[in-house]
C-alpha cells in the first residue's frame, strides 16, 4: 500500500495523553494514518481510515522522503490486506528530527526502527 502527503505530523511525548507517542498524517486521497503507543503498553496502535488494530513486531524504515511500515503477513489486515506502508512525505515542512524521536519512542521494546537519514 502506498501514501502520500507532505506532512508527517508528530508527538513523542504527549503529557495530556499519558505520554503516547503519536505519528499522523492524511493522505492526498484523503486517508488517515495514525500509529501510537503509550510507554506502558507492549503493543503499538496503528489505525488505518478508524479502523485500530494493535500490533507488535513492527519493522519502520524512515529515509529522506520516505516512512516504511512493515507489519507480520498475519496482520495484513491492519493495512487493507498488505503487510508494507510505503508514506512518501515532503521533508521541507516535515520536522523530521521530532518523526524520527517519535519512531524510537513508539517502537523501542516493540519493534524495530532503522533509520536512512
Amino acid at each position: 500500500m502506498k501514501m502520500t502527503t507532505d506532512l508527517l505530523i508528530a508527538n513523542p511525548c504527549d503529557d495530556e495523553e499519558d505520554n503516547m507517542a503519536m505519528l499522523c498524517c492524511h493522505s492526498a486521497q484523503g486517508d488517515m494514518f495514525l500509529m501510537s503507543r503509550y510507554p506502558d503498553e507492549d503493543e503499538l496502535e496503528i489505525t488505518l481510515d478508524g479502523e485500530p488494530s494493535t500490533l507488535d513486531g513492527v519493522k519502520v524504515t524512515l529515509s529522506p522522503t520516505l516512512l516504511k511500515i512493515e507489519i507480520a503477513a498475519a496482520d495484513a489486515d491492519a493495512l487493507n490486506g498488505d503487510d508494507v506502508l510505503e508514506i512518501t512525505y515532503n521533508p521541507d515542512v516535515t520536522d523530521v528530527a521530532e518523526v524520527e524521536l517519535t519512531l524510537q519512542n513508539i517502537l523501542k521494546g516493540t519493534g524495530t526502527y532503522i533509520s536512512q537519514l
